[in-house]
Formats: C-alpha cells, sequence, structure tokens
C-alpha cells in the first residue's frame, strides 16, 4: 500500500466540497485527461465516475465507483482501468488547527499490480499520489482564499 499525506491550508468543509465534486476530478488528479460522465447522486455509495486516463499518447476509459462515503471525514473509491485491473483508494479527512489533514492510501485490488506490489511500486505511487495532494492543496487553498 502507498500512503500519502498532507496539510490542506483549507478547512474540512471546503476540501470535502472539492473532494465530491466528481465533475472536477480531473483537476487533481494525476492522469485523468477527461471526466466523461457523473452520475447524479456522487459521492454516494455505489454512484460511478467514467473518466479518461492515459499518460502520452495512450489512454483508455476508467471507471470509478464510491465504495464508503462518510461526508467531510472519508471517501473510498474503486478505480477500475481494464484490462490493467482495480485498486482502492482511501481518503480521510482529518481537522487541523482549522486546516485539513488529507490522507490517501493506494491499493491495488487486482490485474498486473497485484503481482508488482511492493517497494519499488509503492514508491513511484506515492510520489505520484504526494504530486497529485499538492496540486489538490492548491486548487482547495485558491478556493478558499477566493
Amino acid at each position: 500500500m502507498a500512503r500519502s499525506r498532507r496539510l490542506v491550508l483549507s478547512p474540512p468543509d471546503d476540501v470535502w466540497a472539492l473532494l465530491a465534486d466528481g465533475r472536477r476530478y480531473g483537476e487533481w488528479v494525476t492522469g485523468t485527461r477527461a471526466v466523461l460522465a457523473v452520475d447524479p447522486d456522487w459521492p454516494g455509495v455505489g454512484a460511478r465516475l467514467r473518466v479518461r486516463v492515459g499518460a502520452g499518447p495512450l489512454s483508455l476509459e476508467d471507471t470509478v465507483v464510491v465504495r464508503i462515503c462518510e461526508p467531510g471525514r472519508r471517501l473510498e473509491l474503486e478505480a477500475r482501468a481494464e484490462p490493467f485491473g482495480a485498486a482502492r483508494i482511501a481518503m480521510r479527512l482529518l481537522p487541523w488547527g482549522g486546516h485539513t489533514l488529507f490522507t490517501l492510501d493506494w491499493h491495488p485490488l487486482r490485474g498486473p499490480g497485484t503481482r508488482m506490489h511492493g517497494l519499488p511500486v509503492d514508491y513511484l505511487v506515492a510520489v505520484r499520489n504526494g504530486m497529485m495532494l499538492t496540486k489538490f492543496a492548491r486548487i482547495a487553498v485558491g478556493e478558499t482564499r477566493g
């Protein structure tokens, strides 16, 4: 499992508002090229996002399904990118002195990622997720101040 943390200098309600807006997923999730569809009850349990992901000239459609939602505190997703498998993405928000500690855990569920799981892959995912949380924090802080 790759774990990343970031102190976001915004209150938890503002951080949750950005996290819970499925249309904005592509603004902060590294590798997302476009959000193609968002279920109207996002981020309710079972709701889905359909996104296009990729790097360089390669892209594919991905489905993201909400598995656990505790508004304002916790969101757990299953990201599926066939034929590459699926991963669990668990996000938790903790109030921290008027700001928010954002924790993101990533773990492969099935597919090739489960066989490659370990220190090198977890390190690369942690770097990617750290960059993603930095981008998320910039957006959230900009909106809090805006």
